[in-house]
């Protein structure tokens, strides 16, 4: 199998080579992604403030756009708990409102986020999947799963406490009502989440429990103790309509729309990614155009924002899916439940539901990863706690818009600061490393070598040019070589610093050398007339043959018109 897949059409591309093994496997992924979704389906969908039915009708219809425009052979689209926060989040003022229009409110986010996804991957615009970085990614994720296992505090608990406040004022208001917690609503909750974790990995784990408490409810009237049920649940399949909102709160709702976008796509193109097999291509603009038709899909059939998720997506790999045909066996089995059991599941607890979301997210906390970063990058950790207590604090839309800042800072303070090294001989070659990482690399009497390691432009290049004045200085050195094999770009500020300074070398006597310079940078620099200037013979490929250029070239005096000593 080749290392990449030719591109092929853009759809239905999994059907080439598609076999009767293949459809069987599909067959069996299916049906096993089907039994985790009907559950987390209706959880997520109350985690969004929407009756559970609206879970279920956002798993129909995506799966079967995903098939047709989908490049990942893998990737389980449905509802998701971070895209069911963001829900929860971006509709909170309609919370105390009628039912309908949030509802209604909710599958035009689907449509708007799902336009903001086409458009973007029309205009190829997929490496915005790189605005989020990775540890800005998780310690947003880190704090969603924490703010959405707060957010079920209210119904494992029999209490009525805000969902969408923030945790301040739900920490408030718990401590308020801890006397009225219903002991019979917390026992069924605790008792679920016990009843989930030790089950493990056993994928019919959630479906189980699901039919089981129903049945209690059934048999023990559990809404005669004070537990709360789900109630009636309207069955049948829903037909395409347009959802009815004005054209204010669709205008209101743009600005979640395009943050929802952003994230869903980015689990999705991941969770993708993450289970994409040797020969296998996801394209991120393709992805978008994917997961865009899929959410405006999702919108019209009453749904919500969807995504790719990780957990279902890795139980349908291992279940041995072969081709989105598995979601679309997945969506018929929701289907058939939507015709046939949905009545059925009107004596539901709703703490199960709760019980179900807390277990499938708490998974999100990586502490694992923070352990890692913290040996590997521990700059790093700077943008995930920002992003973490932010979002913990300020809630998600503010949490990642800082977290994005954090990152970005960070960027910026690395190029300005960017590394440098004093570069010595080794022994018997011609090869010069980092005089502090090789003890044994000899330096050259009188002339110093600086290599920079990052691009010149106006931020950085006056500390760079700083910092080759400091080695000068130090070394008492008659000349200078900069080798330049890690500086790719310069721009017109940092050209200007660079001529100023070789006029101070000049004045100063130090003659200036440059090695390794790359072919657009030595194009820039022909093109200014800063090469004529230098002069050509300054110019060396490597750093060895620059240095044997300034050994044996004679001193020059320091120009007697210069008004200052070297620094």
């Amino acid at each position: 199998m080749p290392l990449l897949e030719p591109k092929r059409r853009a759809l239905l591309r999994w059907t080439t080579g598609y076999c009767r093994a293949d459809f069987s496997a599909d067959l069996l992924a299916g049906a096993t992604t089907a039994v985790l979704l009907v559950p987390q389906a209706m959880a997520y969908a109350m985690l969004a403030g929407l009756p559970p039915i609206a879970g279920l009708y956002a798993s129909l219809a995506p799966p079967l756009i995903y098939a047709v425009l989908g490049t990942s052979r893998r990737l389980a689209v449905g509802p998701v708990a971070l895209d069911s926060l963001l829900t929860a989040a971006a509709l909170a003022p309609l919370a105390n409102g009628d039912l309908a229009t949030y509802a209604a409110a909710a599958a035009a986010l689907a449509i708007l986020a799902g336009t903001f996804q086409a458009v973007t991957g029309a205009l190829r615009l997929g490496f915005v999947v790189n605005v989020l970085s990775l540890p800005v990614l998780r310690g947003f994720t880190a704090a969603a799963a924490i703010l959405i296992i707060a957010s079920q505090l209210g119904p494992l608990l029999g209490l009525k406490l805000p969902t969408s406040a923030g945790m301040g004022p739900l920490l408030v208001a718990l401590a308020g009502q801890l006397r009225a917690v219903h002991l019979p609503t917390l026992a069924l909750g605790l008792g679920a989440v016990v009843v989930l974790v030790a089950l493990g990995k056993f994928r019919g784990k959630a479906l189980l429990l699901v039919v089981l408490a129903t049945l209690a409810g059934h048999l023990l009237d559990l809404d005669t103790r004070g537990l709360a049920l789900l109630g009636p649940v309207p069955s049948g399949l829903p037909l395409p309509t347009w959802p009815a909102i004005d054209r204010e709160l669709l205008l209101g709702l743009a600005p979640a729309a395009a943050l929802i976008a952003l994230i869903s796509f980015m689990e999705a193109f991941s969770s993708g990614l993450a289970v994409a097999r040797r020969g296998e291509v996801v394209e991120p603009d393709q992805e978008l155009l994917a997961l865009g038709f899929s959410n405006i899909a999702a919108g019209l059939v009453r749904g919500y924002p969807i995504a790719g998720g990780l957990s279902r997506t890795a139980v349908n790999a291992q279940a041995g899916a072969r081709s989105p045909l598995a979601g679309v066996v997945t969506a018929a089995l929701v289907a058939l439940t939507l015709a046939l059991f949905a009545p059925l599941l009107a004596t539901l607890p709703r703490a199960v539901l709760s019980a179900i979301i807390v277990v499938a997210v708490a998974r999100l906390v990586d502490v694992a990863f923070v352990r890692q970063l913290r040996r590997t990058r521990p700059r790093e950790l700077v943008p995930l706690a920002i992003t973490f207590g932010t979002t913990l604090a300020l809630g998600v839309g503010l949490g990642l818009a800082f977290g994005v800042g954090a990152s970005l800072l960070l960027f910026v303070l690395r190029t300005t600061r960017p590394h440098t090294a004093v570069l010595g001989r080794l022994p018997g070659t011609q090869v010069y490393r980092n005089v502090l990482r090789f003890p044994d690399a000899e330096t050259v009497p009188g002339v110093v070598i600086v290599r920079l390691d990052a691009p010149l432009y106006f931020a950085n290049a006056t500390y760079l040019i700083d910092e080759i004045r400091r080695q000068i200085s130090a070394q008492g050195a008659r000349a200078v070589v900069i080798d330049a094999g890690g500086v790719h770009d310069i721009d017109v500020s940092a050209l200007a610093n660079l001529r100023d300074f070789l006029g101070e070398l000049r004045q100063c006597g130090v003659e200036l050398y440059i090695a390794d310079l790359k072919g657009p940078v030595r194009d820039i620099l022909a093109r200014s007339g800063f090469t004529r200037e230098l002069g050509p013979d300054r110019f060396s490929f490597t750093a060895h043959e620059a240095i044997q250029r300034a050994s044996a070239a004679p001193s020059s005096p320091p120009d007697p018109r210069a008004t200052q000593a070297w620094p």
